[in-house]
């Protein structure tokens, strides 16, 4: 079968691939074994340490502290690649991705520095913010509190990306004044229970289960300077599940054209004598593989407007930067229901392609479908797209992003006014 990897179109940087090679052969590695990963549910501590000591938790870390400093283009370019093996793992390296984000666009200081000394080191951060339950929109029912001994830590979360791998969880909670605080939480910590129990159909390797916290002391060193994330973080935070797509359609792509390759029986009713040769097989074939393509073209270039907004951060123009952070916005909502649509009817119709010895649990072809639609349910596409509409009739900026929770009265009184 011919080598069809270098038609994915072009990379984000004249040194993209002499960066990439050193991690295609782990890359490689970690998809043979994903289908019985995915069968039997059991979770890739081995990849995601091997992905660390790669260097994969420091591609956007400055050089001078052990990272390879890349652009985001060429850090999306990547997740691309690692979710074309598995996108599970992108999905568990998202938070420490996303704080590593933050590190790079908050102020010099002692405790940034710090903190990127501990990635340069090796360590790694999973996700604490969301909660389940009757939490009111925009807050959090997880308290940290101080006393004489110092901070406290009480209060459970749920979809806890990547914490079961990680060293750190990053998480947002309120004082005792009900003002929020964010701070750093090791996962080894006493006090700390994280559970494997998310149960979803698909990303079932995350590790996006519960955490509860139980009178976890916390020294003042690990309390963020600021709540505040990063202001492109909610783009950010899309466009690697957009990546995930992409790479899962990728994967899709690759195997559903080594299946007809491999294939020998054909149907009565088939247009040739070889199914790898049947006109409308491959036209199947080539919609698959054109989706994927196209994901990632979009992908990419939405990478560039994160870029800017990141460009324009450090510069530290007040206009730039509002400018620079809405564009970013807008455009990876423009790409949010384009690029999910896309992968989803990529790994749907793959099947039409093939025979019903398809849908055998052993082939694992099922888990590209159930991946991107447990990927394209964590944020409505509808909202993307009214968000879009409404800039283009009606020249509204995006609003903020903000949580999950329960609305008060005055907020369901004022969205219905």
């Amino acid at each position: 079968m011919t080598d069809t990897t270098q038609a994915w179109g072009s990379a984000p940087s004249n040194r993209f691939d002499a960066i990439a090679i050193k991690f295609r052969g782990l890359f490689s590695e970690i998809g043979k074994n994903a289908v019985q990963h995915d069968l039997d549910r059991e979770l890739r501590f081995v990849d995601y340490q091997a992905l660390k000591a790669a260097g994969f938790s420091k591609l956007r870390l400055p050089e001078k502290f052990g990272g390879l400093g890349l652009t985001l283009p060429e850090l999306f370019g990547l997740i691309i690649e690692l979710a074309e093996a598995d996108p599970n793992l992108t999905n568990a390296y998202r938070s420490h991705l996303g704080f590593t984000e933050d590190l790079l666009n908050a102020a010099p200081s002692p405790w940034r520095d710090a903190w990127f000394e501990r990635i340069g080191r090796g360590e790694t951060i999973g996700s604490g913010f969301s909660e389940l339950g009757d939490t009111k929109l925009g807050t959090y029912s997880t308290q940290l509190t101080r006393d004489e001994n110092g901070w406290q830590l009480n209060g459970e979360k749920y979809y806890t990306t990547g914490s079961l791998y990680a060293d750190w969880i990053t998480l947002g909670a309120v004082d005792g004044d009900g003002v929020p605080v964010g701070a750093l939480v090791p996962t080894k910590a006493k006090g700390v229970e994280i559970v494997n129990d998310w149960d979803g159909f698909g990303q079932a390797l995350t590790a996006s289960g519960t955490a509860r916290f139980t009178d976890v002391a916390i020294s003042d060193d690990l309390i963020k300077p600021s709540a505040l994330r990063f202001s492109y973080s909610g783009g950010f935070f899309q466009l690697v599940h957009l990546a995930s797509l992409a790479g899962i359609g990728r994967a899709a792509a690759s195997d559903l054209a080594r299946q007809v390759a491999e294939r020998k029986r054909v149907y009565q009713r088939s247009n040739a004598s070889r199914f790898a040769e049947d006109p409308q097989v491959l036209q199947v074939v080539g919609r698959v593989r054109g989706a994927a393509y196209s994901a990632g073209a979009i992908v990419l270039k939405a990478a560039e407007a994160l870029q800017a907004a990141y460009d324009a951060n450090v510069s530290g123009d007040e206009e730039r930067i509002a400018v620079a952070d809405r564009n970013a916005d807008l455009e990876i909502s423009q790409s949010v229901t384009v690029v999910s649509n896309l992968i989803l009817d990529a790994s749907t119709i793959l099947f039409d392609a093939l025979g019903a010895s398809a849908a055998k649990r052993s082939h694992g072809l099922d888990r590209h479908w159930r991946n991107a639609r447990t990927i394209t349910s964590h944020n409505p596409r509808v909202y993307h797209d009214r968000i879009v509409g409404d800039f283009a009739v009606n020249g509204t900026s995006p609003a903020p992003h903000g949580g999950v929770g329960i609305a008060s009265h005055s907020e369901n009184e004022k969205a219905e006014a």
